[in-house]
């Protein structure tokens, strides 16, 4: 079985979205169905997947449209989604100064997690992710992989049905990449939730992930990553996107 559950409901929803900066429609009339499972959108920088991320945890509003996350409509249940759902965004927003634990416990008490409950699950998600070593380090000594790893962990402290990852492995090295990336896919397996994996790198997609591939706003394509190199005739990933896009700066 791969990292994609193509028999579950959907998870996110999203309608005719639309969102501009200044004259520009970064998000241009953007439908979209995912279900649960490992979830890749694979896009250019600029094509619109930070923007997508934004508008998909309320920090913008979309000019018109709507969404729906777990069956909540994010214009009027914000807060019931948000304690539903683990982000992690492209820019780190952990504190320096404190040390690992101090982070996550923090975290954890914002979404009013005890904290005999908080420390069992820093315990467990720090244990998986090779970090258990680290508990007591302040984040500001932690390397580039180690840092991205606890905000893995910030982001599934209160056990979230959705997590979004917006560019989660950007400028670490090949081993950091791959254990973060087989960590959260079989997490979408283990534990049956929706993961959104925004990126530019096409050799992190497997052949039996859902893709969605955005470009200038757009969804230009949306299925199994081989079932779709099937489909456009292609041979590989690298070669649907350029077949569907016109955009090739892509690695």
């Amino acid at each position: 079985m791969g990292r994609s559950d193509t028999k579950c409901a959907m998870s996110i929803i999203t309608n005719e979205l639309t969102f501009h900066y200044g004259k520009k429609a970064a998000i241009d009339g953007l439908s979209l169905s995912i279900k649960s499972g490992f979830n890749v959108l694979l896009g250019p920088n600029g094509a619109g997947k930070s923007t997508l991320f934004s508008m998909l945890t309320g920090l913008y509003q979309a000019a018109s449209g709507d969404i729906k996350i777990n069956g909540y409509d994010l214009n009027h249940e914000r807060s019931k989604i948000m304690q539903s759902m683990g982000v992690v965004f492209q820019q780190s927003t952990l504190d320096l100064d404190l040390s690992v634990k101090q982070n996550l416990t923090y975290y954890a008490a914002l979404h009013g997690i005890s904290s005999s409950q908080a420390l069992e699950n820093i315990s467990d998600i720090l244990s998986q992710l090779q970090l258990t070593q680290r508990l007591n380090d302040k984040v500001r000594s932690l390397n580039g992989g180690h840092r991205r790893r606890v905000e893995i962990a910030r982001a599934l402290i209160h056990q979230p049905k959705v997590l979004l990852l917006d560019e989660a492995t950007v400028g670490l090295d090949i081993d950091s990449r791959k254990m973060i990336t087989e960590y959260v896919g079989s997490l979408s397996q283990q534990l049956g939730i929706c993961v959104l994996w925004a990126t530019h790198l096409i050799d992190e997609i497997a052949a039996d992930d859902q893709l969605i591939i955005i470009d200038e706003g757009k969804i230009q394509a949306q299925g199994i990553s081989g079932e779709l190199c099937k489909e456009h005739n292609v041979a590989d990933v690298y070669q649907l996107y350029r077949t569907l896009t016109a955009n090739v700066e892509i690695s």
